[in-house]
């Protein structure tokens, strides 16, 4: 038989919860859970934690995006691909949309405006990566034309040492 204790920290509950769990695994699952209570409380207590994982996770979607879900089902209903969805016949995958040469298969989920949104401590490390963008960039160019001063000044040194040397 079976040890419980084991069989709860084998990782098999997990893999139900998450969805990964073979037919047979599922099957043997169920079957311990109707026989002992401590399979079904501890794959309570996973499903919950996992419902709080996602409810802290979630994002909410634009606002459009129901409009646009909408309206790609209502698109489909009208189609005459649906009968596909009884018969016998292949259902068509990806059609090219022809306004914009993707497939129908995804929606395309736009945001009111075009400008994205950061946190504001990135404002305040672009604002000191530009500026000391900056501060390096006049330094380089002083560095570039105090070297060229400086080459100027060796090449008129050695004109002067040639003459003298003549």
């Amino acid at each position: 038989m079976v040890k419980i204790n084991e069989y709860l920290e084998s990782g098999i509950l997990e893999a139900y919860v998450l969805g990964s769990a073979s037919k047979a695994e599922t099957e043997e699952l169920m079957e311990l859970k109707s026989k002992h209570p401590q399979v079904e409380e501890a794959l309570a207590v996973l499903e919950a934690d996992l419902e709080r994982i996602a409810e802290h996770m979630a994002m909410t979607p634009p606002p459009n995006t129901w409009n646009k879900i909408e309206a790609s089902l209502n698109e489909l209903v009208k189609s005459p691909k649906m009968e596909y969805l009884i018969g016998d016949e292949p259902i068509e995958r990806a059609r090219p949309n022809s306004r914009s040469g993707r497939s129908e298969q995804f929606i395309e989920v736009e945001g009111e405006s075009g400008h994205i949104r950061i946190h504001k401590i990135w404002r305040w490390v672009f604002a000191a990566v530009f500026v000391l963008g900056k501060i390096f960039l006049a330094f380089a160019i002083y560095y570039y034309l105090e070297n060229k001063h400086t080459q100027e000044e060796i090449q008129q040194l050695r004109m002067e040492l040639r003459s003298m040397r003549q």
